[in-house]
């Protein structure tokens, strides 16, 4: 998401934004600026960001929470995964093939959608845009002051920056915690992907940097909800000594019977 919003933000048009705007694309921009300007009460911008980007991130709850159990599943079946990349290394056309499908399969079964992570990413990637170009390119924002900052200017002093990159941090480490297995791709994303956060952010617009600790702070309290990592290893612990003792006692019960 990171790396697309760098792309998409370099793009963004530098024309000012008005109510008399003819594109389409501006006229949505314009519509994201009166409803942060509704929500700012006391003529503070931060306080319509904040209560904006609350507000976009409860719509996206459901959506949200259909991400996080498709990503505990995956996480669940990545050693019947890896046993299939083991049996077919994929050196040929076949065995790439074959475990494709075994992939699938398994997939199928356990009712996982591999692509359904990708979805709320791509829902947000408007927004952000959007909110980008109303604080850079429509008059009424662009100079509103909130706390420390300037709306439409960098942090002066870096706290945004820091703290988006610490909840994206926290926010990774969460979900990652959980898993039974980790891959070298996981873990380095969850190291990557903060400090990619903190260098677009740097120098970007407050506002859009205050948007991204807000939205990454509510994903790390949504996580602890809908999907506390101690929680899920807490339950799975109990499953696997559940069927220890199963296994404990049958062998019991076969014990007794060869004796009887």
């Amino acid at each position: 998401m990171a790396a697309a919003a760098l792309v998409l933000l370099s793009a963004c048009g530098q024309a000012a934004v008005t109510q008399h705007s003819s594109n389409a694309w501006d006229q949505f921009v314009y519509a994201f600026a009166q409803i942060i300007h509704f929500l700012s009460f006391g003529g503070l911008t931060g306080i319509g960001i904040i209560l904006f980007t609350v507000i976009i991130r409860a719509v996206l709850l459901p959506l949200m929470n259909i991400q996080i159990k498709s990503s505990q599943r995956m996480q669940e079946v990545q050693p019947e995964i890896k046993k299939i990349q083991q049996k077919y290394p994929g050196k040929d056309p076949d065995s790439r093939r074959l475990m494709q499908e075994e992939t699938q399969k398994l997939y199928a079964e356990h009712k996982i959608n591999p692509y359904m992570g990708c979805l709320p990413l791509l829902i947000q990637m408007p927004i952000l845009w959007a909110l980008y170009q109303a604080l850079t390119r429509v008059d009424f924002l662009k100079h509103g002051a909130f706390l420390w900052f300037d709306i439409g200017t960098k942090d002066p002093i870096y706290i945004l920056p820091i703290l988006a990159a610490a909840f994206t941090f926290l926010s990774s480490w969460l979900m990652m915690k959980s898993a039974p297995e980790r891959n070298g791709m996981t873990a380095s994303m969850t190291y990557i992907m903060p400090v990619f956060i903190l260098f677009i952010s740097w120098n970007i617009a407050a506002g859009v940097a205050l948007y991204w600790v807000v939205s990454n702070a509510f994903q790390v309290g949504q996580t602890l909800v809908l999907a506390n990592p101690w929680k899920i290893i807490a339950a799975r612990e109990e499953k696997v000594k559940a069927e220890k003792d199963k296994i404990k006692a049958r062998e019991k019960a076969m014990k007794k019977a060869k004796k009887k």
